[in-house]
Protein backbone atom coordinates (compact mmCIF):
# COMPACT_ATOMS: atom_id res chain seq x y z
CA UNK A 1 0.00 0.00 0.00
CA UNK A 2 1.97 3.42 -0.95
CA UNK A 3 -0.02 5.81 0.82
CA UNK A 4 -0.70 3.72 4.33
CA UNK A 5 2.03 3.71 6.79
CA UNK A 6 2.42 0.68 9.53
CA UNK A 7 3.15 1.67 12.87
CA UNK A 8 2.83 0.07 16.33
CA UNK A 9 0.54 -2.75 14.03
CA UNK A 10 -1.65 0.58 13.49
CA UNK A 11 -1.94 1.71 10.17
CA UNK A 12 -2.36 4.85 8.85
CA UNK A 13 -3.21 6.81 5.76
CA UNK A 14 -0.70 9.56 4.57
CA UNK A 15 -1.53 12.35 2.24
CA UNK A 16 -0.05 15.35 1.42
CA UNK A 17 -1.24 18.60 2.49
CA UNK A 18 0.08 21.71 0.24
CA UNK A 19 -1.37 24.35 2.21
CA UNK A 20 1.30 23.83 5.00
CA UNK A 21 3.54 21.40 2.90
CA UNK A 22 3.89 18.58 5.02
CA UNK A 23 2.44 15.43 5.39
CA UNK A 24 -0.49 14.05 7.35
CA UNK A 25 -0.93 11.18 8.60
CA UNK A 26 -4.38 9.80 10.33
CA UNK A 27 -4.76 6.30 11.65
CA UNK A 28 -7.66 4.23 10.76
CA UNK A 29 -9.56 1.88 12.91
CA UNK A 30 -9.33 3.37 15.97
CA UNK A 31 -11.78 4.40 18.47
CA UNK A 32 -11.07 8.17 18.38
CA UNK A 33 -9.11 10.45 16.51
CA UNK A 34 -5.36 10.32 16.06
CA UNK A 35 -3.30 12.32 13.67
CA UNK A 36 -0.02 13.02 12.79
CA UNK A 37 2.42 15.58 10.87
CA UNK A 38 5.78 15.90 9.24
CA UNK A 39 7.96 17.00 5.90
CA UNK A 40 9.55 14.04 5.81
CA UNK A 41 8.96 9.86 5.77
CA UNK A 42 11.39 9.56 8.85
CA UNK A 43 9.36 12.81 10.79
CA UNK A 44 5.94 11.13 10.00
CA UNK A 45 7.05 7.43 11.44
CA UNK A 46 8.74 9.39 14.65
CA UNK A 47 4.97 11.45 15.10
CA UNK A 48 3.38 8.87 14.26
CA UNK A 49 4.61 6.73 17.46
CA UNK A 50 4.21 9.67 19.61
CA UNK A 51 0.60 10.35 18.40
CA UNK A 52 -0.10 6.07 18.74
CA UNK A 53 1.70 6.47 22.22
CA UNK A 54 -0.27 9.52 23.65
CA UNK A 55 -3.40 7.68 21.96
CA UNK A 56 -3.01 4.49 23.44
CA UNK A 57 -2.20 5.78 27.27
CA UNK A 58 -5.29 7.96 26.63
CA UNK A 59 -7.35 4.74 25.97
CA UNK A 60 -5.73 2.70 29.03
CA UNK A 61 -6.40 5.27 31.81
CA UNK A 62 -10.17 5.55 30.93
CA UNK A 63 -10.26 1.78 29.86
CA UNK A 64 -11.56 1.96 26.80
CA UNK A 65 -10.54 -0.57 23.72
CA UNK A 66 -8.35 1.68 21.06
CA UNK A 67 -9.84 -0.17 18.18
CA UNK A 68 -12.77 0.31 16.41
CA UNK A 69 -15.22 -2.70 15.94
CA UNK A 70 -17.05 -3.39 12.82
CA UNK A 71 -20.08 -5.14 12.83
CA UNK A 72 -20.00 -6.00 8.90
CA UNK A 73 -22.52 -4.43 7.86
CA UNK A 74 -22.55 -1.22 5.54
CA UNK A 75 -24.89 0.28 3.02
CA UNK A 76 -24.01 0.82 -0.28
CA UNK A 77 -25.56 3.08 -2.61
CA UNK A 78 -25.52 2.78 -6.30
CA UNK A 79 -26.78 4.45 -9.46
CA UNK A 80 -29.27 2.40 -11.28
CA UNK A 81 -27.14 1.36 -14.22
CA UNK A 82 -24.12 0.47 -11.61
CA UNK A 83 -26.63 -1.80 -9.92
CA UNK A 84 -27.80 -3.25 -12.53
CA UNK A 85 -24.47 -4.37 -13.59
CA UNK A 86 -23.46 -5.65 -10.41
CA UNK A 87 -26.63 -7.77 -10.46
CA UNK A 88 -25.57 -9.62 -13.87
CA UNK A 89 -22.00 -9.44 -13.15
CA UNK A 90 -22.89 -11.55 -9.32
CA UNK A 91 -24.79 -13.77 -11.88
CA UNK A 92 -22.98 -14.01 -14.10
CA UNK A 93 -20.46 -15.89 -11.87
CA UNK A 94 -22.76 -18.35 -10.23
CA UNK A 95 -23.29 -15.89 -6.78
CA UNK A 96 -25.71 -13.80 -5.40
CA UNK A 97 -25.10 -9.80 -5.10
CA UNK A 98 -23.77 -9.94 -2.02
CA UNK A 99 -21.30 -12.69 -2.66
CA UNK A 100 -19.56 -11.08 -5.12
CA UNK A 101 -19.83 -7.99 -3.39
CA UNK A 102 -17.75 -9.17 -0.88
CA UNK A 103 -15.24 -10.63 -3.05
CA UNK A 104 -14.67 -8.09 -5.49
CA UNK A 105 -14.02 -5.36 -2.09
CA UNK A 106 -12.23 -7.82 -0.68
CA UNK A 107 -10.09 -8.75 -3.95
CA UNK A 108 -10.05 -4.63 -4.62
CA UNK A 109 -8.56 -3.87 -0.93
CA UNK A 110 -5.82 -6.10 -0.70
CA UNK A 111 -4.90 -4.80 -4.22
CA UNK A 112 -3.93 -1.58 -2.52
Amino acid sequence: MNNVMTIGGYQAVIAFDPEISMFRGEFLGLSGGADFYAADVAGLRREGETSLRVFLEACRQRGVDPRKHYSGKFVLRLDPEAHEAAVIAAAANGKSLNQWAVETLRDAARAV
